[in-house]
């Protein structure tokens, strides 16, 4: 629930071409406690004045010349600003009341007025109309904060790529099925091959010259979805050469728990010689 100097700080728009009736709203709404009343006798005037504004509540009279409570309240829906609209009506007309409700008005007050029903409905509309803003509030609020931590959180991973990359001699991404869809730095050259993914088979291990037994390991590693930590496996070039590497790399899953591949930083051990 609002607390009671929320609600009596409130702002109250008082809408009427009867300057009586205004004035008997006033001082009810005086003696009630309430703060931050406004009157007009100008319906034109009204839709201007809430943009200025942003009233909490709007005491709406229906029968006014030149412009009718009905015609207010379709002037006030465009209001982009504002898209709850916290209207009660003022009728001395039984009938008019479904046809207010059915515009946009949220409440109506008969005439002539009976001050605790007045007084009982005033309050509870701006506490709804004080909530419903605290919510609105807090939506922008959540919203913005997602933002911001969405932002911190790519500027880390960018950090961390340039971290890795300064630490390791290539940083790489593979996907659920192992191919590789992101790699920095000179792999292609380091490792003097086509970029293929870290589980491949035996024909890629035995037309590439990688050992093995090591290959196997770390496709059992990959298989089981499991991290690795400064694996070393080696690779026999044509030349007669040989070259040993390290590399690590974590499991990836994304929000719905699915595992989507693998990352990890590389490094060469031996240089060719």
């Amino acid at each position: 629930m609002m607390s009671t100097p929320d609600v009596l700080s409130a702002r109250i728009l008082i809408v009427d071409d009867q300057e009586a009736n205004i004035v008997l709203l006033e001082q009810l709404l005086a003696d009630a406690g309430y703060t931050n009343v406004t009157s007009t006798e100008h319906p034109q005037e009204v839709c201007a004045m809430h943009r200025k504004n942003a009233y909490d509540l709007i005491l709406l009279d229906l029968q006014m010349p030149v412009m009718d409570g009905f015609q207010v309240m379709e002037g006030l829906k465009t209001n982009e600003a504002d898209s709850y609209l916290s209207v009660i009506v003022l009728t001395a007309q039984p009938g008019h009341k479904l046809r207010a409700l059915q515009a946009g008005a949220k409440d109506f007050i008969s005439k002539p007025f009976d001050l605790v029903e007045v007084r009982t409905r005033i309050h509870n509309m701006l506490e709804v109309r004080l909530l419903y803003k605290r919510l609105e509030n807090y939506s922008k609020l959540l919203e913005q904060t997602v933002a911001e931590r969405t932002a911190e959180l790519r500027e880390s991973e960018a950090r961390f790529r340039s971290l890795t990359e300064l630490a390791s001699d290539w940083y790489w991404e593979q996907d659920e099925s192992g191919s590789f869809t992101k790699v920095s730095g000179p792999v292609l050259e380091m490792l003097g091959i086509r970029v293929a993914s870290l589980a491949d088979g035996d024909s890629a291990v035995e037309a590439s010259g990688w050992n093995k037994a090591e290959r196997e390991l770390l496709q059992s590693k990959i298989a089981a979805r499991q991290p690795f930590l400064d694996f070393i496996f080696s690779r026999v070039n044509d030349d007669g050469s040989s070259q040993k590497f390290q590399v690590s790399g974590q499991p990836m899953f994304n929000q719905s728990s699915r595992f989507v591949g693998y990352r990890g930083i590389g490094v060469e051990l031996i240089a060719k010689h």
